[in-house]
Order: structure tokens, then sequence, then C-alpha cells
């Protein structure tokens, strides 16, 4: 009679690979979450923010950046320039040549702006910008 000794770390490794190569299943499962998730934003948020192609529609991207980077966007806004600031202000269409005049205009109504939440940060943003913007 044959005994077949099995160390752990060649099983775990043996199940890992029966369990990736079940790929389709899980594939179709994060498609399926994918989609409901999908849904669920496209349903509650009242607008789409994303294309068929999974890119951020132009309309939402300075909202997206203003949510998702608050934290540095209000250091930047504090300091009357930086990286962020200067992304936020080409999404809002404001040119390179009147970006300094925008910069100094934000810092100067920082105070405003500090305990904002990213949806009337990204306002008061879009009212001081539209001086500066063709």
């Amino acid at each position: 009679m044959w005994r077949i000794t099995v160390h752990p770390l060649i099983l775990a490794g043996v199940v890992a690979a029966l369990l990736s190569s079940t790929g389709c299943t899980l594939k179709a499962t994060l498609n399926q979450t994918t989609d409901t998730t999908s849904n669920i934003t496209g349903t509650t948020s009242g607008a789409a923010w994303w294309s068929e192609d999974g890119q951020i529609k132009p309309d939402f991207k300075a909202t997206a950046f203003v949510t998702f980077n608050q934290a540095n966007l209000n250091q930047d806004l504090a300091a009357g320039r930086g990286e962020y600031l200067g992304s936020v202000s080409r999404l809002l269409g404001i040119p390179i040549d009147r970006q300094p005049a925008f910069f100094s205009a934000v810092q100067a109504n920082y105070a405003q702006m500090a305990d904002r939440n990213s949806e009337a940060l990204l306002t008061l943003l879009r009212e001081t910008s539209k001086p500066f913007v063709y």
C-alpha cells in the first residue's frame, strides 16, 4: 500500500491553483458586483458619473477631484499655490496665464472655503473662477 505524504505548503499551493483556475465564476461574481454597484450609484446619485468605458464624464471631473482630494486642496488654497490647486484650476477651465490671479483670489477667500464640505467648496471655487475663464 502506498502512502503519499504532502507538505502543507504544497497542499496550499495546489488548493490556490485550483481556486484560481475557476476564474470564470469569480469573474462573473465580480461583474455582477460591479454592475450592482454601478446601478446603485447611478440611481442614488441622480446622475451617472461614469461613461460606458469606465471613465469619469467631463462634467463630473471637478466634483470627483475636489471630493477625493479635499484635504490636500485645502492646504493649497491656504498657501495660494500648489499641485492640487493647479489641477482643479485646469478642471475648471482657467487658462494657464490666468491661474496666478485665480490662486490669489482663492487664497483671499480661503476663510470662506476652509470648513466647507466638498460640494460647497466646489461651488465656491466655481464662483471664484468665473472672472478668470474666457
